[in-house]
C-alpha cells in the first residue's frame, strides 16, 4: 500500500545514529556528512517504488556525492517479515545496483522513528551543519521513467541547499511503500 512522506518539519537537526553497512563498516551521522550537506535516504530492497528509482537515486547520488554532499541509504523494514529486506539481501542490492554510497541496517527500526520516515523512497535534505531543508521526492519522474528534461528534485534542492543555506520552497512529498514496522 502506498504511504505518503508525512508533513515536513524543516530546520530540525539531523538524529544521529551509529549503523553497520553492507560493506563491512559501522557509521555514525558525522561519518556521512559531506562539507556542503547529508542525504539520508529511507529505502529498502522489495519496494516496486524504490525498484523504479533506484538507478536515478545511484546516478544523482553519484553526482552530489562529488560535489560534497554526503549520501546514505537506510533500511529499516521489519526483516523476519519480508525476508528479501535482510542484511544479507541488503549486500547484494547494494553490489547489484553499484551504490557509492553506504547502506545501512537499522535493525531496531529506532533510527526511522528518530527521522520521523514513513515510506521508501523516503528523501531527508541536511545543510551543512546538518539541519533539515528538505523532506521531498527524487523527481518529477515517481515510479515511471524520468522524461528528458523532467525536474531531478532532490538535485536541484540540494545544490540550492549547499549554495544558499536556504530551503527550497515547493517541496512535494516522496511516496511509496509503507516502512515494514515490527509488532509490538
Amino acid at each position: 500500500m502506498a504511504a505518503i512522506s508525512n508533513e515536513i518539519i524543516l530546520d530540525t537537526p539531523a538524529p544521529d545514529f551509529r549503523l553497520p553497512a553492507t560493506d563491512g563498516k559501522t557509521y555514525r551521522l558525522k561519518d556521512i556528512a559531506g562539507e556542503k550537506g547529508a542525504v539520508i535516504v529511507f529505502i529498502c530492497n522489495h519496494c516496486p517504488y524504490v525498484k523504479a528509482v533506484i538507478d536515478r537515486l545511484v546516478a544523482d547520488a553519484r553526482a552530489l556525492i562529488a560535489e560534497g554532499v554526503g549520501f546514505a541509504a537506510i533500511c529499516s523494514n521489519d526483516a523476519e517479515e519480508y525476508p528479501e529486506d535482510s542484511f544479507e539481501n541488503m549486500k547484494k542490492f547494494a553490489l547489484a545496483h553499484e551504490f557509492p554510497f553506504p547502506y545501512l541496517h537499522d535493525e531496531s527500526q529506532e533510527v526511522a522513528k528518530a527521522y520521523g520516515a514513513v515510506c521508501t523512497p523516503d528523501y531527508f535534505g541536511f545543510d551543512l551543519n546538518l539541519v533539515l531543508k528538505y523532506r521531498g521526492r527524487l523527481d518529477e519522474g515517481g515510479a515511471t521513467v524520468r522524461q528528458s528534461g523532467a525536474r531531478r528534485e532532490l538535485l536541484e534542492a540540494m545544490r540550492h541547499i549547499a549554495r544558499t543555506g536556504e530551503a527550497p520552497a515547493n517541496q512535494i512529498p516522496s511516496i511509496g511503500c509503507s516502512i515494514k514496522w515490527k509488532s509490538p
